[in-house]
């Protein structure tokens, strides 16, 4: 697609005293227009691909272009996520026949992977045989994947972007704690859920691997570390972390740090899945720059 782009320039001239004469110009060259980011959603029945459909289809500069999932096959999208008007766009559970209609127009796509841990290797490299960039937010996706996944895309020169999490009021809890680490010996983290279907959460233990590379060690005069009901302590630094479950809880996280005659703490609480999709289309926005992986949203921020 092209525009035509046109400057108009005006100029007066003095002849004499009393008299102007004016003189205009008119310039004009077409440019290109850029188009919309085609957006396929992998794993669009659940409730964050959903979600991700409605958010994509609001954001500037993107559209949502196909839709991958197991369940609701051949069911339209839009229907599916309520919207009042269809999309147009069915459920199709084969990610390389959406990939492949796709490439063909030679748009800028991205494939949002919410599947599997065991599947995200495969998708990031059928998303990069097509020429399509990947952003990943699957929960408790394994170290080896990453590295694996960073050593293919580099040297596809193809961009992928790994997020632990998409809430940016996390990731900001998450930056607070580690600055609050240098000034506390201390530190205890208290997370609640409605179910306990994976305890710790990623959020937490994330949160205690990003303190424990510090090197520091906390909780020196702890002397309940055995102590069932004191939690569960998540490496060799001394990051203690109890999870509450009871049905209506919010997702919620919170850090504690004392000192000499003080505590300090950080909470975050997430009430619904719609709090991760504004860190998704800045991941989308970013990816596309991208020809390597990175991990987190954080450099982003």
């Amino acid at each position: 697609m092209e525009s035509l782009s046109c400057h108009f320039q005006f100029t007066f001239h003095r002849v004499s005293k009393n008299v102007k004469s004016r003189s205009s110009s008119v310039s004009c060259s077409i440019q290109p227009t850029q188009s919309n980011i085609k957006v396929v959603i992998n794993g669009a029945a659940k409730e964050i691909g959903r979600a991700a459909v409605l958010a994509v289809t609001k954001a500037r500069g993107m559209e949502v272009a196909g839709a991958v999932d197991k369940q609701f096959v051949g069911e339209d999208i839009g229907k599916l996520c309520d919207m009042e008007e269809p999309l147009e766009i069915p459920v199709i559970n084969d990610l390389t026949m959406v990939l492949g209609s796709i490439s063909q127009s030679k748009e800028t796509g991205v494939v949002v992977d919410f599947t599997d841990p065991s599947t995200v290797y495969d998708n990031v490299k059928q998303a990069t045989a097509f020429g399509m960039r990947s952003v990943v937010y699957v929960p408790r996706i394994k170290v080896d994947t990453v590295g694996a996944l960073s050593a293919f895309c580099d040297k596809a020169s193809m961009g992928c972007l790994v997020a632990p999490t998409l809430s940016i009021g996390s990731i900001l809890l998450q930056q607070a704690a580690i600055s609050a680490s240098f000034h506390y010996n201390n530190v205890e983290i208290l997370e609640s859920a409605a179910d306990a279907t994976d305890l710790p959460s990623a959020d937490a233990v994330q949160i205690a691997k990003n303190l424990s590379n510090l090197g520091q060690i906390y909780n020196k005069g702890d002397i309940t570390t055995d102590v069932a009901a004191r939690g569960q302590v998540l490496g060799e630094d001394g990051v203690r972390v109890h999870s509450m479950v009871l049905p209506g809880l919010p997702s919620s996280t919170t850090v504690y740090f004392s000192g000499p005659g003080e505590v300090y703490s950080v909470k975050h609480d997430i009430t619904g899945v719609q709090s991760l999709m504004p860190g998704l289309i800045l991941a989308i926005r970013k990816v596309i720059r991208l020809k390597n992986l990175v991990y987190g949203l954080e450099k982003f921020l």
